[in-house]
């Protein structure tokens, strides 16, 4: 005999009414009959529900998830997400509330399962605890193969020439948002015969399960209950249901077997990447690829031309997108190093990660430093990048929308980081050279976009996982940050020879509080930057020093706003105070537009101040914003454009040279200035410890 109830599942505004037929009283083989809490949503694409349904089938007692309670009060076995549950808020909001809950219910012996759910609403599921990790991607598969066909989460489904789940619906994908990456779980199913991708991963956590999953097995019935699967595929959710709830009373009486994670296969490797050098420390970065939960500790070999080499152990941090910073102290001013970056642990058939690199002369002796800039950036292969390396360059600052990522999804701001850093000759440049980098708008957030853009912390963490800066912003005690983790900004400054550059940070605080310059108008850098900035400009004693932002240091004379035009009153504010402070060198360099121009603005900080604008290093030139201006000297609508800096203090007057070269190396035009047309006393040379 059964008994029929009806109850409601799935978000108020479209939830659906489901009787769920289950035999009376039925055990799964404890003492008390399986209790399951079920969240379920009839998505856009498939109109189907069923996972409450397949459940009860199984002789689960299913309920509707009370979402106003935590996991551990919803007095059940089982806690179930049905597909593409996260497109609805009461998903994302319960798993946020209560995602310690939702670790202390399994730890206690209870199972979560989540099944198939949009990446570009969460492509990490972020209740894991911090050693386990699943995440997804955008491939949806139809074929699945039993990657441990013994499981008993496995074992006993119906096979057809291998594969599982066969004979669908085919306007439903089978597996969608397929996981992509995952650590210290075990690969249960996967849409290929190698494991990989897998679409079902087990983790063990105190004495409960985690089983998260991109099938769409549950997608069965319309809103009326009808089937909207064939037999033999109704059948097959039926088996896997059944055996999630065997499975679950395993886990409840202890018995399940233990949990023997997957190692993950190799990745590509990002990298090494060559971040900040000064005269006697370098930081290099790196993604190795390799299973981080085998391979977590490295070590980098550096060696001088002459001398014992150094070694430095590091750590792969999986809060960093499974990146690695080596800091490299104590070497020895203007000395080639190279370097190579090994796991401790043995990787068969992993090539070691090489590269090398140049410190920075010692402060005060007469030298000659070449730094390459530029902004908007191509993710494809180019030549550009070689001929920066080609031109003798010391060093490479990006100026921002290097890469474009225009989304404030974490997952995806990662992922086109990885893919720009992996363009073959941009990967042969950053392996060595010091690279420094700041961000534009679409590497911020999206077009134009200012310092309310509301994901911004998270294209913050990509950005910070993928640099290798000295610093990034600062703390909330408004301390400047040297270690990548949640903070303000990203703003910093390095110094290489006569050369200081400062990579202010006109994105983030943008339009968050009051202007510092003018309380009634919207700040651009934010108060903290600013003290920053004041500070560091006024003890630099470089001989040139460059003020840095992705956006262009006037008016664009287009609709948008994120230009220095818009925020007059500071920029005019920072240009005041190096005149009343009088500190020599300074110049000006943006990007963002496409177009590369020279402009002098006469001497409005007692001398001639120059705005040097380089962009783009792709092919897509914008001539509209190639305005007309009174300061305007040299322009051109060029692609493939980078900026190269010499800064000479071997002759006197110390020399600043801007020549504008494109990836044939063809010259565009270029600027020449000298110390004392800068500020310095007239008869400057060769020292560069020039202020006043």
């Amino acid at each position: 005999m059964t008994t029929r109830r009806t109850f409601l599942v799935g978000g108020a505004a479209t939830a659906t009414a489901l009787t769920v037929a289950r035999p009376a009283a039925a055990q799964t083989g404890g003492a008390t009959a399986l209790r399951a809490a079920v969240l379920e949503f009839r998505d856009p694409w498939t109109r189907a529900t069923g996972l409450a349904e397949l459940l009860g089938r199984a002789g689960v007692t299913v309920v509707p998830l009370d979402v106003s309670a935590a996991p551990t009060a919803q007095q059940v076995d089982l806690i179930a997400f049905g597909s593409f549950t996260n497109n609805e808020a009461r998903y994302l909001d319960y798993t946020a509330v209560h995602k310690e809950s939702l670790r202390e219910f399994v730890a206690a012996g209870g199972v979560v399962l989540d099944l198939a759910q949009s990446d570009q609403f969460g492509a990490e599921t972020a209740y894991l605890p911090a050693e386990l990790s699943a995440v997804r991607a955008d491939p949806d598969h139809d074929t699945i193969y039993p990657a441990d066909p013994e499981h008993p989460l496995v074992k006993g489904l119906r096979l057809n020439q291998g594969l599982l789940f066969t004979g669908r619906n085919t306007a439903m994908r089978v597996s969608w948002e397929t996981l992509e990456s995952w650590r210290a779980m075990r690969v249960l199913m996967a849409c290929a015969g190698t494991g990989y991708p897998p679409c079902l991963v087990e983790g063990a956590y105190g004495r409960g399960r985690f089983l998260i999953s991109s099938l769409s097995v549950d997608k069965c019935f319309d809103a009326a209950g009808v089937a909207l699967q064939p037999a033999v595929a109704l059948e097959d959710s039926a088996a896997f249901f059944a055996a999630v709830a065997a499975y679950t009373d395993t886990v409840r009486a202890g018995t399940a077997p233990a949990v023997v994670p997957t190692p993950m296969p190799p990745q590509a490797p990002v990298g090494p990447m060559v971040g900040h050098v000064d005269a006697g420390s370098a930081r290099i970065w790196a993604r190795p690829g390799l299973d981080p939960t085998t391979h977590a500790t490295w070590t980098c070999t550096l060696r001088p031309p002459q001398g014992e080499a150094k070694t430095v152990r590091t750590t792969v941090s999986a809060a960093n997108d499974n990146t690695l910073v080596v800091d490299a102290n104590q070497l020895r001013p203007g000395t080639r190093y190279d370097f190579e970056l090994t796991p401790d642990t043995a990787a068969p058939g992993f090539a070691p990660l090489t590269g090398s690199f140049t410190t920075a002369p010692a402060p005060g002796l007469p030298t000659k430093v070449v730094m390459g800039l530029g902004s908007c950036a191509p993710s494809t292969p180019n030549t550009v990048w070689t001929r920066i390396v080609d031109e003798g360059c010391d060093g490479f600052v990006m100026l921002g929308d290097t890469p474009y990522i225009d989304s404030g999804d974490l997952r995806v701001a990662r992922t086109k980081h990885r893919q720009f850093l992996a363009v073959p000759e941009l990967a042969q440049l950053i392996r060595r050279m010091p690279v420094w980098g700041t961000w534009d708008d679409h590497d911020f957030g999206l077009n134009g976009n200012h310092g309310d853009f509301p994901a911004k912390r998270n294209t913050r963490t990509a950005f910070v996982d993928y640099r290798a800066n000295a610093t990034f912003g600062h703390n909330p005690a408004g301390e400047q940050l040297t270690t990548r983790v949640d903070g303000e900004g990203i703003y910093t400054s390095f110094r290489r020879g006569p050369l200081e550059v400062f990579l202010i940070d006109p994105r983030w605080f943008s339009t968050t509080e009051p202007s510092w310059a003018d309380p009634a108008k919207p700040t651009c850098v934010g108060a903290a930057q600013w003290e920053w900035l004041k500070d560091r400009l006024t003890r630099s004693t470089a001989t040139f020093k460059a003020l840095a932002t992705g956006m262009i240091w006037d008016d664009k004379q287009n609709p948008e706003s994120d230009d220095w035009g818009f925020y007059a009153h500071e920029r005019d504010a920072i240009f005041d105070y190096v005149k009343a402070e009088r500190i020599p060198g300074v110049f000006l360099i943006g990007g963002d537009i496409h177009v590369s121009r020279a402009l002098n603005y006469g001497p409005r900080v007692g001398y001639d101040l120059w705005q040097f604008i380089v962009s783009p290093l792709h092919d897509r030139t914008i001539p509209s914003l190639n305005v007309p201006s009174p300061h305007l000297v040299h322009s051109a609508v060029e692609p493939h454009v980078f900026l190269k800096l010499e800064a000479d203090t071997t002759v006197s007057p110390a020399t600043l040279t801007a020549t504008w070269i494109n990836r044939e190396g063809r010259r565009i035009f270029e600027v020449k200035r000298t110390a004392a047309d800068m500020g310095h006393p007239g008869n400057c040379s060769a020292s560069p410890e020039f202020r006043r």
